[in-house]
C-alpha cells in the first residue's frame, strides 16, 4: 500500500494507540510529491503507542539526488517524525529505505523505542536510524540499525537519554553532535550507551564538534561494554569536525566545553591503526575522560597488531589501562596521572 504524506497533529487529550502489526506501508517514490521534511509526523500527543509496522521510505531515487537538500523547493522526507510526544511508546516498528532520517525525535519528553529496526544501503546518505534533539528522557532498547549515516545521532538539547542492547552497522556508528553549529544550542548531558555490537562503520562512538563554535556544553556522557568489529575510528571525540570546504579550522578552536566522558569495556577490531583519538579543542580543552578497560586490536592489511590511542587537549583524569595514549600538544603531567593510574 502507498501512503501519502499525512500528519497527526493534536493536541490530544486521550491516550492514542496505533496497531500496524504484520502491515507494510511504502511512501511515494517520487520527491516532487513531498511538500514538507517528514512522511509520516506525529506531533502534540501525550501517550502514543504504536505497535509493529513497516514503513517503506523508497528512498532510493532520493539518494541520486544529493544537491535536494539545497533547494528550498526539494524536500527529504524522514520516515517517522515525532515532535513534541511525551509519555510514549514505540515497539516493533521497522523503518526500511528513507529518502532521509528513519526517525526524527523533537522535543519528546519521557519516550521509550522497544525493537526498532531501521534498514537501508551503506551508500544513502543521511539516512540517520534513530535523530534526536530537545528530548528528556529517552530509551532506545533492543533494535538493530543498519543503515548509511548514523545509527543514532544525538543534537543539542539532548538529556537523560540511555541507548542500551543495540546493534549498529553499515554507517557511522554512535554520533553525539555535530555540536556547536548554530547559536545558542542546548546543553547535551546525560547519555548513556551501554551494550552495543557495533560492525563495519566508518566511525565507532563519537562525539564531534565544529571549530570557530559558539559556546556550548556537553557533560556526563558514558559508553560502556561495546564490541566493535572491524570498525574505523572506534572511539572518537573530534572538536575539528568539518562537513564543508569552508571550514577554517585554524587559530578558531571549538568553544564546546566537553566534560565528564567515560569509554569503558570496549574491545574487538579497529580497521584503522589509530584505534582512540580524543582530539579536544586547543581553547577550550576537555575535562575527566576516562578511558579503561579497553581492548582493540588493529586488523589492517599489512600492520596488524596492537592499536594505538592518540590524545590533545585534555586535561586530567585520563586512566588508560591497556594502551598509553601517543600525546600530541598534551598537558604535562597527563602520563604521570594515566602512569599512576595503573597503581
Amino acid at each position: 500500500m502507498v501512503f501519502p504524506p499525512i500528519q497527526f497533529s493534536g493536541p490530544c487529550k486521550g491516550p492514542v494507540e496505533i496497531k500496524a502489526i504484520g502491515a507494510t506501508i511504502k511512501a511515494p517514490p517520487e520527491l516532487a510529491r513531498f511538500k514538507s521534511d517528514e512522511w509520516i509526523l506525529f506531533e502534540r500527543i501525550d501517550r502514543l503507542t504504536m505497535i509493529g509496522g513497516t514503513f517503506d521510505g523508497q528512498g532510493h531515487e532520493a539518494w541520486k539526488n544529493p544537491k535536494c537538500g539545497d533547494n528550498d523547493n526539494c524536500h527529504l522526507p524522514v520516515n517517522l517524525r515525532f515532535s513534541l510526544v511525551k509519555n510514549s511508546l514505540l515497539k516493533d516498528v521497522t523503518s526500511l529505505n528513507s529518502k532521509f532520517f528513519h526517525m526524527s525525535l523533537h522535543g519528546c519528553d519521557n519516550t521509550n523505542l522497544d525493537h526498532i529496526t531501521a534498514v537501508a544501503p551503506a551508500d544513502s546518505d543521511n539516512t540517520d536510524g534513530v535523530h534526536i534533539k530537545h528530548v528528556n528522557r529517552l530509551n532506545i532498547t533492543n533494535s538493530n540499525i543498519k543503515t548509511g549515516d548514523d545509527c543514532v545521532s544525538i543534537g543539542d538539547g539532548s538529556k537523560n537519554v540511555h541507548l542500551e542492547k543495540l546493534t549498529c552497522g553499515l554507517g557511522h556508528g554512535i554520533s553525539i553532535g555535530s555540536l556547536g553549529k548554530y547559536a545558542n544550542e542546548k546543553p547535551v548531558q546525560g547519555i548513556w550507551v551501554k551494550n552495543f555490537t557495533i560492525t563495519g562503520t566508518s566511525n565507532g562512538v563519537r562525539i564531534k564538534t565544529w571549530p570557530n563554535s559558539p559556546p556550548g556544553t556537553a557533560t556526563d556522557i558514558h559508553f560502556d561494554d561495546i564490541i566493535m568489529n572491524n570498525v574505523r575510528n572506534p572511539i572518537l571525540i573530534d572538536q575539528e569536525y568539518c562537513a564543508s570546504r569552508n571550514c577554517k579550522k585554524a587559530g578558531a578552536p571549538s568553544k564546546v566545553k566537553i566534560s565528564n566522558v567515560s569509554f569503558k569495556k570496549i574491545r574487538g577490531t579497529s580497521a584503522t591503526k589509530v584505534a582512540l583519538k580524543i582530539a579536544c579543542s586547543q581553547g577550550i580543552p576537555c575535562d575527566n575522560i576516562e578511558v579503561s578497560d579497553i581492548n582493540l586490536t588493529y586488523k589492517g592489511a599489512k600492520e596488524g597488531g596492537a592499536a594505538i590511542f592518540e590524545c590533545s587537549n585534555v586535561k586530567p583524569k585520563v586512566i588508560v589501562d591497556t594502551y598509553r595514549c601517543v600525546m600530541q600538544h598534551q598537558y604535562n603531567d597527563l602520563e604521570s596521572r594515566a602512569e599512576n593510574s595503573k597503581e
